[in-house]
């Protein structure tokens, strides 16, 4: 958020997130992952005397953390309780190496350590210890090496390993943990040493159900040893650029897969054909796969299909009559390929689409005549297309429509009318520069909007008033307008907001001021504009806010961390840094 109004991306496809196709990246040094984990915990704010009154185990497992130092063991505990107290050190970022101690022989069951500052080798011995007990273990982003792996093997109920960007972990601990055969989730994303020679060990574990080894270049030839486990449903290779068409072979017999993730591969047409016995394949995602629309001949033997994602493969219109035969699918991603109108005939049958995405795509006014029967569509990504005005009033009767994207399109003002009869519509990407004030007020309808971006459009003070029609706004985005602290008074009203972008607008400290009353914001932005330091007073009320970005503005870093010490406790990311 902020920067250039004019910020299409040149999208990747490295999809953490295949369904939401957003890209991941791990950073090891000051990682907050951590923080995501499984466990729940109570909604307290003892500083403010906020959230539901905590119960006595809790405020008892507050103390244990407190006074972690004064304990030796937990062992004569009931393993619930250890396994709180465990949770509370891990959230709180309390545990440490001498801590750890204290859980030796608990017989602990998960032990969710994922990018847990400084787990390394010598930490192995304590987890094990838990034995038969333990059913999963998460090490991600840690240091472990081939070493520690040893100790896991007397942990023979395992079910699940997480051991994402362990960059320590080579052939040799795949050794250790071949023995593990009631292991049905086990994952090594980004792992430059694992070869195809050391997933030999993999044949053993006959309950794998999920496995995951997304970015892991060695791989190629390895998949053959995957061939006898059939209980396995999900299978992610994707950015693996050395699987070919000759690794698929081996899938041809896992007739159990549900899930199935190649994108950034080198898997082409060929390829595709091995997976024609999957019946139960329900998601296939090959962005960035040379496939062409010949694959599809193959793709419509797959009846369970439901999600498919040929996002910048070599798709023309040659060969997408095939298309047709895929009656079953909820999702299809088209993006960045060289198809036209003439594809989207094709389309015309799937009446059980949901989600269709064709970004960048060479679509005009006229193709969308073929999307008028698609009635259950829900999300329909248009960006940076050549639909304008007169295509929008083929949309105008999908009443299921919640998510359109028109963003660098040629539609303008006018054609927003067209969209105001789409009553269930919560999130509407305006990212064009055509949309003034007039556009806005055509949207006033919308009322259950949550999502607005008018990133780059041509919105002024007098316009900011339809907003105030919008109550269920979370999200909001009017960046490069011409927007003063006028019409932010606009804004104040809008209390489900989490998220709003005001960059690049002519705002001084006056605009925090009005905004101070958004409690629930979680991500500001105010970048490129005249607010100084002598504003920052008034975001003190905003104690949920996590992300404050002021770059181009009089404010300094310490200005912010001032205020990140004494008032603003949740904050993680602020520019300037």
């Amino acid at each position: 958020m902020g920067g250039a109004c004019s910020r299409k991306r040149d999208q990747q496809v490295n999809e953490d997130s295949v369904l939401r196709g957003v890209s991941g990246r791990y950073c090891k040094s000051g990682s907050s992952k951590w923080l995501a984990n499984s466990f729940s915990r109570p909604a307290v704010d003892s500083k403010q005397g906020r959230g539901k009154c905590p119960s006595l185990m809790e405020l008892c497992i507050y103390k244990i953390r407190e006074d972690i130092d004064k304990y030796n063991t937990f062992s004569m505990l009931p393993r619930d309780i250890s396994q709180q107290i465990f949770n509370e050190l891990v959230y709180s970022q309390c545990l440490t190496e001498v801590s750890l101690e204290t859980f030796r022989d608990c017989a602990l069951q998960d032990l969710d350590l994922g990018n847990y500052p400084g787990l390394k080798d010598s930490w192995m011995d304590v987890i094990s210890s838990q034995g038969s007990s333990l059913l999963s273990v998460d090490l991600s982003g840690s240091d472990v090496t081939d070493s520690g792996l040893i100790l896991l093997k007397n942990c023979t109920n395992l079910q699940s390993l997480n051991f994402n960007y362990c960059e320590q972990i080579s052939d040799h601990g795949l050794e250790h943990i071949g023995g593990l055969s009631n292991l049905t989730t086990l994952s090594f994303r980004r792992n430059n040493t694992i070869t195809a020679e050391g997933m030999s060990a993999f044949s053993h574990l006959v309950n794998l159900v999920k496995l995951d080894l997304e970015r892991c270049p060695g791989i190629h030839g390895g998949l053959v040893h995957l061939k006898g486990l059939t209980k396995l449903e999900s299978l992610n290779i994707q950015c693996c650029n050395c699987i070919t068409d000759s690794d698929m072979k081996p899938l041809s017999g896992l007739t159990s897969l549900k899930e199935l993730q190649i994108s950034c591969s080198k898997v082409e047409d060929y390829g595709i054909s091995f997976l024609k016995g999957l019946y139960k394949l329900a998601l296939l995602n090959m962005a960035g796969c040379p496939v062409t629309a010949a694959c599809l001949e193959s793709l419509s033997a797959l009846t369970a299909l439901l999600y498919l994602n040929l996002t910048r493969c070599n798709l023309t219109d040659d060969g997408c009559e095939k298309f047709s035969g895929l009656r079953s699918l909820k999702i299809l991603n088209l993006g960045f390929n060289e198809i036209t109108d003439a594809c989207l005939v094709h389309l015309k049958g799937l009446t059980n689409l949901e989600s269709l995405n064709l970004d960048t795509c060479r679509i005009g006014d006229e193709g969308l005549i073929n999307l008028t029967g698609l009635q259950r569509l829900r999300c329909l990504e248009l960006s940076d297309t050549e639909v304008g005005n007169n295509g929008l009033r083929h949309l105008s009767g999908l009443v299921n429509l919640e998510s359109i994207n028109l963003s660098f399109t040629v539609v303008t003002d006018s054609g927003l009318r067209k969209l105001s009869g789409l009553s269930s519509l919560k999130s509407l990407n305006l990212d064009i520069r055509q949309i003034t004030d007039t556009g806005l007020a055509a949207l006033t309808s919308l009322t259950e909007l949550t999502h607005l971006d008018l990133f780059g459009a041509r919105i002024t003070d007098s316009g900011t008033i339809h907003l105030r029609n919008f109550k269920n706004l979370q999200s909001l985005e009017i960046c490069g307008g011409g927007l003063t602290d006028a019409g932010v008074k606009n804004i104040r009203d809008l209390s489900s907001l989490t998220v709003l972008n005001l960059s690049q607008n002519n705002l001084t400290e006056k605009s925090l001021e009005i905004i101070s009353g958004l409690t629930q914001l979680v991500s500001l932005n105010v970048s490129n504009s005249r607010i100084t330091s002598a504003g920052l007073k008034h975001l003190k009320p905003l104690k949920n806010l996590k992300s404050l970005y002021l770059e181009s503005c009089k404010v300094t870093a310490n200005d912010i961390k001032k205020l990140q010490a004494t008032d603003l406790p949740n904050l993680e990311n602020f520019r300037p840094e």
